[in-house]
């Protein structure tokens, strides 16, 4: 057929276009990025992962992979552990990556994965860092928050009324001195001990079904108000659920990770996409 290869996948609903493209040669401009990602013109997903070589983009990995990871606005993003999770599902079913113990490269530095057999997959996370607080303002009614980097910038506000009831339609409001390049906003319920309840507006995505790199913030954020920075929760999402473990240094992300679908795209659609 001769078109340009793409999947589909998700973690606990957060989907992505995955793109092979080992060598880097596929001009992956911000606007092709966005019209793959419409859910009216194009694939619909909440990001693009370019699955390059470690080094065909001039990133360095002591890995073989590098997740090259746009969000669905085009911008350019440094980590995403539901990605991560869809990234390492797909080099595992594609024969690229062998036992199941590898490592992805990303912009955030390299990340040790697990693909399990029953199709979950853990993701060394790397540090969560408790950088500060701030404040976020969703309809007119402002909440505090603390800010977690987990090598992309997070705000955890944790609520006493339900998250369900929050309007995230449009971009909540936040302090753009404190987060220059935007920020990913988690809203948090404790459900009683190990167990949390979180909704997300993604960083040049919006609201999405879960958020990897946020569910490891707001474990993180919640241990730290309780007066620690070691401990294990479930975090439920809309999309389902997953399971962090939070240590001094260090993070894990275990949860589900799908290939729902693979096919061609059309050169004359992506060539127009890039105009």
């Amino acid at each position: 057929m001769g078109g340009i290869e793409f999947l589909k996948g998700h973690g606990t609903q957060n989907d992505f276009v995955l793109l092979p493209d080992a060598s880097g040669r596929l001009d992956l401009t911000a606007e092709r990025v966005a019209a793959l990602c419409d859910r009216r013109r194009g694939l619909g997903a909440d990001g693009v992962l370019r699955v390059v070589r470690a080094g065909a983009l001039g990133e360095a990995s002591d890995g073989e992979w590098f997740m090259d990871y746009r969000n669905a606005d085009g911008s350019i993003a440094e980590m995403c552990g539901n990605g991560v999770r869809v990234f390492a599902r797909y080099l595992v079913d594609a024969g690229l990556a062998g036992d199941g113990h590898f490592t992805v490269g990303t912009r955030a530095g390299d990340r040790p994965v697990v693909v399990h057999p029953d199709r979950t997959v853990t993701v060394d996370m790397g540090p969560a860092t408790i950088t500060g607080t701030s404040v976020t303002v969703v309809a007119g009614s402002p909440f505090s928050g603390v800010a977690v980097d987990v090598g992309n910038p997070h705000l955890v506000s944790v609520l006493e009324d339900d998250v369900a009831g929050l309007d995230l339609r449009e971009q909540p409001d936040f302090d753009h001195d404190v987060f220059p390049t935007g920020v990913n906003l988690e809203f948090v319920n404790l459900l009683g001990e190990g167990a949390l309840r979180m909704r997300v507006h993604e960083r040049g995505v919006g609201e999405t079904r879960s958020c990897g790199t946020g569910t490891v913030a707001a474990v993180a954020a919640a241990l730290h108000l309780a007066g620690t920075d070691t401990g294990a929760s479930t975090v439920d999402i809309p999309g389902g659920q997953v399971t962090v473990t939070v240590a001094r240094g260090a993070a894990t992300l275990t949860g589900p990770a799908e290939i729902v679908a693979r096919g061609e795209l059309d050169e004359a659609w992506w060539a127009a996409a890039g105009e």
